[in-house]
């Protein structure tokens, strides 16, 4: 469980820097290698890094204070911290207020700041008095939003599934937690190669009669 979330939250940070490199790239292109040198790169990576493992390290910790049912049946193939918070039989309202928290302070925030740098990158660009260059600007951007989206809307499902779900069908547990897991590291490479103009000629070439 702890891995898995950790894994998770690394993720929504990676999305969060990239949405920063497309801020940095539209607004200072001249600047762009000098603001974001390697060292910075490896700062930021650094961060994401300790923020994941510190924000979800008093979630074992606080399950390990609970006791459990002798039913040990998860929704999923693999553990979340609200599923495994469902089996226990005491009170459980810190663990359960904790793992709220670290969602809102991290997938929360990283979210917002995300909509607020597009929104930036998006006001930036209707400056641009040429609509070629308002095209090819959001152009290097089409990548990235696709992986947010890719990433936020499966975890949103999970989340509501978990909060309202209480009288869906076990397999539609299953199946979104199998969506949020494997669907979006399926796709991102798809997301990132459909842009490239070699293997995108070369997969048209393939579907083409000859």
């Amino acid at each position: 469980m702890y891995f898995i979330h950790v894994c998770s939250l690394m993720e929504s940070g990676i999305l969060l820097s990239m949405a920063f490199d497309c801020y940095v790239a539209i607004s200072n292109p001249l600047r762009y290698t000098a603001i974001l040198t390697n060292s910075t790169i490896m700062k930021i990576g650094l961060g994401i890094l300790v923020r994941a493992v510190s924000a979800i390290f008093p979630a074992p910790w606080l399950i390990k204070q609970i006791k459990f049912y002798k039913a040990n049946v998860l929704s999923h193939s693999y553990c979340l911290h609200p599923d495994i918070i469902k089996l226990s039989c005491s009170d459980n309202r810190i663990s359960s207020i904790t793992g709220l928290t670290v969602i809102i302070f991290t997938f929360g925030m990283d979210s917002l700041l995300i909509l607020l740098s597009y929104l930036k990158i998006f006001i930036m660009v209707l400056d641009i008095a040429s609509h070629e260059e308002q095209l090819k600007s959001l152009n290097t951007c089409v990548s990235h939003i696709c992986a947010v989206l890719l990433v936020y809307i499966p975890m949103l499902g999970v989340s509501i599934i978990h909060r309202f779900g209480k009288y869906v069908p076990p397999v539609i547990h299953i199946i979104m937690g199998y969506v949020y897991l494997l669907i979006p590291p399926v796709l991102n490479p798809i997301v990132y190669c459909i842009k490239n103009h070699e293997i995108r000629t070369h997969v048209l070439r393939l579907f083409q009669p000859k």
